[in-house]
């Protein structure tokens, strides 16, 4: 049992997150006793809920060395574009709505691995321009203007929940089904990382990539397997969040790459490459979601908040830097 609770374990960078993320709960809970109950959790596990995805797809793209500014843009278009081709053709299909959001991301993603993979535009640059490229492309089609009829069937699976508590107020709180897509991305990507070649390729490319490729991974297959696999995920997250607000706005999305990449580095991924954990990422999204949605319980100012939240990403990011300095100095046994 011990070894599970070494000095260095409850030393690691996602340990130091679940210490904030505990001392925030417990700073807000005294204040707030209303904060500790079951509806807070539902509540924070779906502010969490398409943050956790696109999380997840940031974390793995640093991991390999690169950066994706450009998930908030495709997503927008991915979502706006799926819903309005449905009701132009008055396709009502969940199995459709998916797929199609998921094809226009995967063709995104490989926009983004030929730019990286092929012409070794740095990955910055490139996803900058796709991300103009598909948040112009959205707001020409749209003109602005927000798609607010849902096709029926796809609709309704806003209203489909695992569970739902009433409190004694008579104020009802309900878990919606699509906690399980983060869910079940957590778990299929932390097999994919730890327990295959492809994971192994991964941490390769991004610890020195002219390293990997001496060892014989094909590096651009592995960026254009990434840069698909997350314009895929990405489509899905986009369609999902139309669901679930029930509309189709064409920027809503837009400025979420910051506050995604503060909490994937937050939760332990080194900016430079080559480190990164599944539940790490997860904590990251944790903290920042109890600080953009629970500071007003402490009487904090809603424009404080930001300020709360670079503090966070401040310090976070330093204490990342300075331990993988720690690491590398280290003597070598």
């Amino acid at each position: 049992m011990n070894r599970f609770f070494t000095k260095e374990k409850l030393a690691t960078n996602e340990m130091l997150v679940v210490y904030i993320i505990a001392a925030l709960s417990l700073l807000i809970g005294v204040v707030n006793p209303a904060f500790f109950t079951l509806a807070t959790v539902i509540g924070t596990m779906r502010a969490m809920l398409i943050t956790a995805i696109f999380a997840l797809c940031e974390m793995v793209v640093i991991v390999s060395g690169g950066i994706d500014v450009s998930f908030p843009a495709i997503a927008g278009f991915c979502l706006y574009f799926t819903i309005s081709l449905m009701n132009s053709f008055h396709i009502d299909n969940v199995l459709f709505a998916f797929a199609f959001a998921g094809l226009l991301g995967i063709a995104w993603g490989t926009l983004n691995a030929v730019l990286i993979g092929r012409f070794k535009i740095p990955a910055l640059i490139a996803t900058l321009g796709t991300s103009s490229l598909a948040n112009g492309a959205t707001l020409v089609y749209s003109n602005g203007l927000e798609i607010s009829n849902i096709p029926g069937s796809v609709d309704s699976l806003s209203q489909k929940y695992l569970f739902s508590v009433t409190n004694s107020m008579g104020g009802k709180s309900a878990m919606t089904v699509f906690i399980i897509l983060p869910i079940v991305l957590c778990f299929l990507m932390h097999w994919v990382l730890k327990h295959t070649m492809l994971g192994r390729e991964i941490y390769a490319i991004g610890g020195d990539a002219n390293a990997a490729r001496i060892a014989g991974v094909n590096v651009k297959k592995t960026q254009f397997i990434i840069y698909m696999s997350v314009g895929f995920l990405t489509g899905i997250a986009g369609i999902s969040y139309a669901i679930l607000m029930r509309n189709a706005h064409p920027s809503n999305l837009m400025g979420a790459e910051m506050m995604v990449i503060a909490a994937v580095v937050i939760g332990g991924t080194r900016i430079t490459g080559g480190h990164g954990t599944v539940i790490g990422t997860v904590l990251g999204v944790l903290l920042i979601t109890l600080v953009s949605n629970n500071l007003i319980m402490l009487g904090v100012p809603n424009y404080w908040q930001t300020f709360a939240v670079g503090l966070i990403i401040v310090i976070g990011t330093s204490i990342t830097s300075l331990r993988a300095k720690k690491i590398a100095l280290s003597p070598k046994i």
